[in-house]
């Protein structure tokens, strides 16, 4: 099934539920902000994302420019942290069994549904 990880009070996640809504698919909405994500299924997003933790990471949050930017980081020092700050994560993610996308543009998300 199709899951989007989704923040509400994010418009380009709200553009990829739209998408989403309009394909007639089944998804799963996980609201990751409500719902923390352990590192193992982070690390399993982060892997179908074919990407580097970092990659995943956003980079002008305040948390992030505050607490870690500059530091040299290991990729599980970088996952610890968006488990720990969820905030952290890109956002809209959606994984469709063996592909994934972050949906920035959202059009993005059309091409694994």
């Amino acid at each position: 099934m199709i899951k989007i990880y989704h923040n509400p009070r994010c418009s380009k996640s709200r553009q990829g539920l739209t998408i989403l809504e309009e394909s007639g698919k089944p998804f799963e909405i996980v609201k990751y902000l409500d719902d923390n994500l352990s590192a193992k299924a982070l690390e399993e997003i982060i892997s179908l994302l074919k990407i580097k933790p970092l990659e995943l990471v956003r980079k002008n949050e305040a948390i992030w420019k505050s607490n870690f930017k500059g530091k040299d980081l290991t990729d599980l020092e970088i996952i610890e942290a968006m488990v720990q700050n969820p905030k952290l994560i890109e956002r809209p993610i959606v994984v469709n069994e063996n592909k994934a996308v972050i949906g920035r543009p959202p059009s993005l998300i059309v091409d694994i549904v």
